[in-house]
């Protein structure tokens, strides 16, 4: 592992991103983080080795006998740009440590609002889920509803008339209300009000969120499954990516003893 990781970005989603802004053992330390581990299991000095063949055995004993606490020696510090329904999901997992930027002190950026690749069904046998792709007859259907709603002078029906899916009614959505969020700023509306006009779900917060090897790897195991949330789901795999780079071999026994993915 080189210097290079830290700072390396990963794009998520349509506009979001995640970054690696700081590890511990940092690498310009020289300290291999899988070796920091093991000798945390040892209780030794940081640096010390019996050899790979030795270390790595033990570091697979650790994880295959749920001894935990030697991993929570490595940390991670992340910047991640996300949708709001993204973070709702990152809180629940208490083990971390979170800052969020604040629509208090700044500006929320134009076109910064989450448009999804693909519109799901709800799920019908799981109340959090969803279950496969909308389809399109069923999004200018639900345009066909609002237009019946709101009449013939509503841009809805211009919306249906053109075949419109769910993404041009979502823009539409999105630009009212940035739109009116910029007005009231522009008559000395406080920011901490004024956001109140913002799509509260999809609007993209950035925020710093660290967390150790032990409690990731929880989170990890929950939040790549194939039942977890698509979005929070895409930010999961990226820091997998980052996690397997940081930490080969922990990421090796993770995937053996606990995704129960087999060496072959």
């Amino acid at each position: 592992m080189t210097n290079k990781i830290i700072g390396k970005e990963y794009n998520v989603l349509d506009q979001g991103s995640l970054t690696l802004i700081d590890l511990m053992p940092h690498p310009s330390s020289g300290i291999n983080p899988d070796l920091s581990i093991v000798n945390a299991a040892r209780t030794s000095f940081l640096g010390e080795s019996k050899g790979d063949e030795k270390d790595k055995k033990l570091l697979f004993y650790l994880m295959r006998n749920h001894h935990d606490t030697p991993f929570e020696m490595v940390e991670f510090k992340f910047r991640i740009h996300a949708p709001l329904l993204v973070f709702w999901q990152l809180v629940r997992h208490r083990t971390a440590h979170l800052n969020l930027s604040s629509g208090r002190y700044i500006e929320f950026d134009e076109d910064t609002f989450y448009v999804p690749e693909t519109w799901r069904r709800q799920s019908q046998s799981n109340k959090q889920a969803s279950d496969g792709e909308l389809a399109h007859l069923d999004e200018t259907g639900i345009i066909l509803d609002l237009y019946k709603k709101y009449g013939d002078d509503s841009l809805y029906r211009y919306m249906a008339d053109e075949s419109y899916g769910l993404n041009e009614l979502l823009s539409f959505h999105y630009k009212n209300s940035y739109d009116i969020y910029k007005t009231l700023l522009k008559h000395g509306v406080a920011k901490e009000q004024a956001r109140l006009f913002l799509p509260g779900f999809s609007v993209y917060y950035t925020a710093i969120w660290k967390i150790d090897a032990r409690n990731l790897m929880n989170f990890l195991k929950l939040r790549m499954a194939n039942d977890a949330q698509y979005e929070i789901r895409m930010y999961a795999n990226a820091m997998y990516e980052v996690f397997k780079e940081c930490l080969p071999w922990t990421s090796e026994a993770f995937e053996q003893f606990v995704l129960g993915k087999s060496n072959g």
